[in-house]
């Protein structure tokens, strides 16, 4: 169960799960369940989207000026881009579009406000 506080991250966060699974599938065989490489990185991905300062007004995490992700983490999920990316607009387009929707935002300028 994911509790984001947005909509927006709910999205965000269902889209790099489809990723993450459409490479498993084609790098570890993973059918069904995740390897546990594949678990760690998406829950990864949760807990950091879920810590993100800027939340609902956030763009793509490649146009954030907050690199939160550690250079490991960040590097799998480049991987995992690179190769789920131009196949998700066959396996999900509205996922695809709406991160592309996403994408145009404008990064934040400035510090991250403060949450509490």
């Amino acid at each position: 169960m994911n509790d984001f506080a947005h909509g927006r991250l709910e999205r965000e966060f269902k889209t790099i799960r489809c990723m993450i699974r459409l490479y498993c599938r084609a790098h570890h065989g993973g059918h069904g369940e995740f390897c546990a490489s594949c678990a760690d990185l998406l829950e990864y991905a949760r807990v950091r989207l879920g810590r993100c300062p800027y939340q609902e007004g956030k763009t793509t995490c490649a146009k954030c000026p907050i690199h939160c992700y550690k250079p490991v983490m960040r590097e799998q999920t480049r991987a995992v881009m690179r190769y789920a990316g131009p196949r998700m607009l066959f396996r999900h387009p509205w996922l695809t579009v709406m991160h592309y929707v996403d994408g145009l935002r404008r990064a934040p300028l400035g510090r991250a406000p403060r949450r509490e």
